[in-house]
């Protein structure tokens, strides 16, 4: 499991992160603003007070937690077949 190391709040509700295999990205969050849990990111603000987790994982208090997999992905541009080659295992059938 890949771990965010570094998080750095930019513009327009996108985020710059490093993980601890050294990629790094920009994920943009825009698309979120506004929906169910993330109604409280309209207050800017809190949307700026994004922490790393224990798990590597982003959280903005205990609201909001974001999975560091799914954001590696869409950070990376990887596809999960990339970052967890066992899914690109063919299953037997009986």
């Amino acid at each position: 499991m890949t771990k965010i190391s570094e998080v750095k709040v930019l513009q327009e509700y996108r985020l710059e992160l490093v993980f601890d295999d050294g990629a790094h990205g920009v994920v943009d969050l825009s698309g979120l603003v506004g929906k169910g849990v993330f109604a409280i990111w309209r207050d800017r603000c809190i949307f700026e007070q994004v922490r790393i987790g224990s798990f590597g994982e982003l959280i903005w208090g205990d609201q909001i937690d974001l999975c560091p997999d799914a954001l590696y992905l869409k950070a990376t541009g990887k596809q999960p077949e990339d970052v967890f080659p066992a899914l690109r295992c063919e299953s037997a059938h009986a």
